[in-house]
């Protein structure tokens, strides 16, 4: 019924050097700018223009849409010279009836976008790049003049509730429709994944049931339903909309953590930035599903999608995968007066547009809020207005915040949301990893009924730097992977934290940094910004969290050491390691995630690591003196950060 047409090829783009060339969607202007360090990255207006022709349709009958799936961070769109749409908000989707704009023959399209800096949008301080550009599609769409809703904040015209009863043997669902045909009948249809009719009904609110029911369950059976509605009008089916969902249930407790289905689903995962070396933000699907296929490697069962709206392709991977998401809207870093009604509309568009995914658990209301907020009262404000919006416009699911490491425990925005988590890097940038136990205890005496999470935690790690004797701040794979080896025996000890979320799972572009040797770059990542390197703290979380047997030898790529004697490190699932040294059995050993040898080294010396059919291997070489390429060079900025200076 609806013809869709992809409008990602041959633009023209006039960019900040006032020069225009060809380029195609996705697209932006940042890619290099806002990864090379320096805090220049050029934010301004940049202007794009197409022509395309017009789509065959009937204009008595049909009418024509365009749908922008994410253009940073203002976008002012043009159809043949008449103002088309105002759109603020980089990272949603929105919509614009262009019927009444188009001509026969070619049509001009320009879309204005702006990532400048103001007092309005979100966001404006954070750590990371706001790259600007139309970098998501965009899409052609001619519709019945009769159709669902495609004018309420980006959403898609059907909203399904789904939850279990009867002990979890029976689902019962609820479907809404909205649309701009009040003679037309609506008529639903529930479908299993196979394509087989469980239940169906009419109206644009009508309550279903589905019989022995298969329920959504994480990581072991994300199964999913579609719903199909039909809008007829004098007997003719005029237009029709899908969505996907899950059938399950969720709650969570001050004392004993989150539950899924009524059963404990300890949350440990990982946080993720949508941009890559190179491209930006601008990513490919194929992209996306690099990305979750690492973080299911891993094991991890949740994701913080940090710190703004993601690509509904990605949701749309998570519910497929069974991952736990935190969503959330880019109300970070500093409150801005100005900005009030932009924190309301994001969030507004970030539930109506995702309410059907499964996958999400709890809406984020903002992060490290407190960093450099002046007006406070107007803050607290803001922050009970939306806690309370999306308490109004999704009563199923909870709301949550992250709060920054200085904000402390009785900090007042710290306990208008459902449940809290806090970013704390206790053991990186300020010393003691003991602290981590100190602060989770100590909020938890305090405050016995409220939950408490963990949003970020981590510290930089470069696969290039190593010790035998690491520190903090060193920024070397081995302290990296010291400071998570703690953090998790750490939750292990503290099991009541309702959710946990690594900062991060990839290397991300952050432009005003420099640290580690590579400006423009937060290094905590357990994967390189590239993919192509995973380190060792990887490996730690896959040894803790995953169950496809694997052995991993640490520091491999610390090769040359001065010792005689060095200490070989083996992460694994498994409870039995031996260790091969040229060939000859040197020891086994039994335990779990984390095995240590003693081994002697030689000029050069083969480490294998073996456990049933899972083996790794290494070769490590006594030097007589140490490899300064190990070492981080001093730059004299004493390592910038975006904290400490303006951006």
């Amino acid at each position: 019924m609806r013809k869709t047409e992809i409008l990602n090829k041959g633009w023209l783009f006039l960019g900040p050097d006032k020069k225009e060339v060809p380029v195609d969607l996705p697209h932006t202007w940042n890619a290099v700018d806002g990864q090379d360090g320096g805090n220049d990255y050029w934010r301004g207006s940049c202007v794009y223009t197409k022509t395309f022709p017009a789509p065959a349709f009937d204009p008595k009958r049909e009418c024509v849409y365009l749908e922008f799936r994410g253009v940073n961070a203002t976008a002012d769109v043009t159809v043949n010279g008449q103002k088309c749409i105002h759109h603020d908000g980089g990272y949603s989707t929105f919509r614009a009836d262009i019927t009444g704009l188009l001509r026969q023959g070619e049509n001009t399209l320009v879309v204005i976008a702006d990532n400048s800096v103001n007092d309005r949008v979100y966001p404006q301080k954070a750590d990371f790049t706001f790259y600007g550009g139309i970098y998501r599609d965009v899409v052609l769409m001619v519709v019945s003049r009769q159709h669902f809703d495609l004018d309420h904040f980006g959403g898609p015209g059907i909203q399904v509730t789904a939850k279990p009863e009867a002990g979890y043997h029976r689902g019962t669902v609820n479907v809404k429709t909205w649309t701009n045909a009040p003679e037309g009948t609506v008529r639903v249809r529930l479908l299993d994944a196979e394509g087989m009719e469980v239940a169906a009904g009419e109206g644009t609110d009508v309550d279903l049931a589905i019989d022995r029911v298969r329920l959504w369950n994480g990581l072991e059976d994300p199964y999913l339903y579609t719903a199909v509605a039909t809008l007829t009008v004098e007997g003719e089916a005029v237009d029709e909309v899908k969505t996907r969902f899950g059938v399950r249930d969720f709650h969570y407790h001050a004392k004993t953590g989150f539950y899924l289905n009524g059963k404990s689903y300890p949350l440990r995962g990982v946080s993720r930035h949508q941009d890559r070396k190179g491209i930006g933000n601008a990513l490919t699907p194929e992209m996306h599903r690099e990305d979750m296929d690492l973080i299911c490697e891993m094991g991890a069962n949740t994701i913080r999608l940090a710190h703004y709206q993601h690509d509904q392709y990605f949701y749309d991977l998570c519910d497929e995968r069974g991952m736990v998401v935190w969503a959330e809207i880019p109300y970070i870093s500093e409150h801005m007066p100005n900005g009030r009604e932009n924190t309301i509309s994001q969030m507004k568009e970030l539930i109506v547009q995702n309410y059907n995914h499964p996958s999400i658990v709890c809406w984020g209301v903002s992060n490290e809020i407190t960093i450099s907020t002046k007006d406070k009262a107007d803050m607290l404000d803001n922050h009970r207005v939306l806690n309370d919006l999306c308490h109004e416009m999704d009563p199923t699911r909870f709301t949550t915040l992250a709060c920054y490491a200085m904000c402390g425990p009785f900090n007042k925005v710290a306990h208008i949301t459902d449940v809290v988590s806090w970013n704390l890097y206790l053991g990186w940038y300020v010393p003691g990893l003991w602290l981590n136990d100190v602060w989770m205890r100590f909020f938890h005496m305090v405050y016995p009924d409220r939950c408490l999470g963990y949003s970020e935690y981590g510290c930089e790690g470069m696969p290039n730097l190593h010790s035998a004797h690491p520190r903090r701040g060193d920024h070397t794979e081995e302290y990296q992977a010291i400071y998570h080896e703690y953090l998790l025996r750490c939750f292990e000890r503290n099991p009541y934290m309702w959710a946990t979320h690594v900062w991060n799972m990839f290397d991300f572009a952050a432009d005003a940094r420099n640290q580690g040797g590579e400006p423009g770059m937060n290094h905590k990542g357990l994967i390189t910004f590239d993919r192509k390197t995973k380190k060792d703290s990887f490996y730690l979380y896959k040894a803790w969290w995953s169950k496809d047997p694997f052995v991993h030898i640490c520091s491999k790529r610390f090769v040359d050491r001065t010792e005689k004697e060095i200490t070989v490190k083996v992460y694994s699932n498994q409870s039995e390691i031996t260790l091969m040294v040229d060939g000859q059995k040197l020891e086994t050993r039994y335990g779990e995630h984390v095995f240590t040898f003693r081994v002697p080294l030689g000029k050069e010396t083969r480490v294998t690591a073996v456990s049933g059919e899972c083996r790794d291997e290494a070769v490590f070489r006594h030097v007589d003196t140490p490899n300064p390429a190990y070492t981080l060079k001093d730059t004299g900025d004493k390592g910038a950060n975006w904290t400490n200076q303006e951006t």
